[in-house]
């Protein structure tokens, strides 16, 4: 009897299990969705998910540590390129397992896994909803984002006053520039005291 049984063997050496994984990985990497049975679903879920988020930082080191457990340059390129592309803003749980029913041969449990992000059908309308869940702490932006809007229009009507200040001046120079104008009948006063200077030698003529 096996005490504390907490890692699946799958009824194979380490070397046949390793090889077994890395082949279903690089072929749910490049197929997006595999048929297998169930327990192998469970073991490659765990196999390939670690892999999934070091492929989301772009790096040589990261690129050697995948390339390490899969073995295929041809699917770390995919890895790398197409899916992290996907599930870049994903925080874990790349793929889903799917039970399908039983196999007709030996009865065994069947599953579908695939990758979350690519199937459009089946998670169609969910993924609104979850990026509606995951902005829930966006929320405080998007105030943040309204917030600075009143400012903005109370910006206009704050210059509108200063627009208004600046006429006036120019108003007020206008009508200094006309009243110089008006005080030109002031010249003429002196013509009308010159006709009363002969009016005082006639007084005089008159005296004498």
């Amino acid at each position: 009897m096996r005490h504390g049984k907490k890692f699946n063997h799958l009824s194979r050496q380490k070397g046949h299990r390793t090889a077994m994984l890395a082949n279903m990985a690089c072929s749910l990497i490049e197929h997006k969705r595999i048929n297998t049975t169930v327990a192998k679903a469970k073991a490659l879920k765990q196999f390939v998910e670690p892999l999934i988020t070091k492929s989301k930082e772009d790096t040589t080191h990261n690129r050697r540590i995948v390339f390490a457990y899969l073995k295929s340059k041809y699917a770390v390129t995919d890895l790398f390129r197409d899916v992290a592309a996907k599930v870049g803003d994903r925080p874990g749980g790349y793929t889903r397992i799917i039970k399908v029913g039983n196999r007709l041969g030996d009865n065994a449990d069947m599953a579908m896994i695939e990758l979350v992000d690519f199937n459009e059908l089946y998670n169609g309308g969910k993924k609104e909803e979850k990026k509606a869940k995951s902005r829930r702490g966006g929320k405080g932006k998007g105030g943040a984002t309204t917030a600075p809007a009143a400012p903005k229009a109370e910006a206009p009507k704050a210059e509108a006053p200063e627009a208004k200040i600046e006429e006036a001046p120019a108003a007020e120079a206008q009508v200094e520039e006309t009243t110089p104008v008006v005080e030109t009948p002031a010249v003429e006063e002196p013509s009308a005291e010159a006709p009363e200077a002969p009016a005082a030698e006639d007084t005089e003529e008159k005296a004498e």
